[in-house]
């Protein structure tokens, strides 16, 4: 497949997750770069079997929520709401030739629209300063930190606690010259 970098807006949409989905959601982790980012990952990210169990667990689970990213119909990557230390979070994971396209900005400001659970949590290494900036455009502010063992960099990493308390306030689409 021909990588795709985007120029300008492209169309972010969310959708159900379709078993289809999960190959590209397997691809996307296995990118060295976006482990280290991330930080806090699956042990083995080429683990397939470990990968599939995973997700069939989130699928099956009524108090999870996740939706498929769609970048002009392309599947991108996922977002979703999940419980951790009983308090609900998000997350979100986008494929890398997507970055730097405010896809990850529009398509976590979407998911918000639709789980109207607040207040709403979500962690981010300290040094994840992408995902901080998409947290901090949905609403999100900074309201402690932790610490854990990140599978992708061997160690303990440092992170932010974030909080939602209101609606989201990214937009849907920013203007065209403007990554989100």
């Amino acid at each position: 497949m021909t990588d795709i970098y985007l120029d300008g807006p492209a169309e972010v949409t969310l959708r159900e997750v379709a078993e289809a989905d999960l190959d590209t959601f397997f691809v996307n982790q296995l990118d060295p770069g976006a482990n280290r980012m991330a930080a806090f990952t699956a042990p083995d990210p080429t683990d397939r079997e470990a990968f599939a169990m995973h997700w069939s667990r989130l699928l099956a689970d009524d108090h999870v929520v996740i939706r498929t990213v769609l970048v002009d119909r392309l599947v991108a990557g996922n977002v979703l709401l999940f419980r951790h230390a009983g308090q609900p979070e998000v997350g979100y994971w986008i494929g890398r030739r997507f970055w730097n396209r405010g896809v990850a900005t529009r398509a976590l400001a979407q998911f918000l629209r639709v789980v109207p659970v607040r207040p709403l949590y979500a962690r981010a290494a300290k040094d994840n300063i992408a995902s901080i900036r998409v947290l901090d455009k949905c609403g999100f502010v900074v309201v402690g930190e932790d610490s854990g063992y990140a599978n992708a960099r061997g160690t303990e990493v440092a992170e932010h606690v974030l909080r939602l308390d209101a609606e989201a306030v990214a937009w849907p689409n920013p203007p065209a010259g403007r990554p989100g």
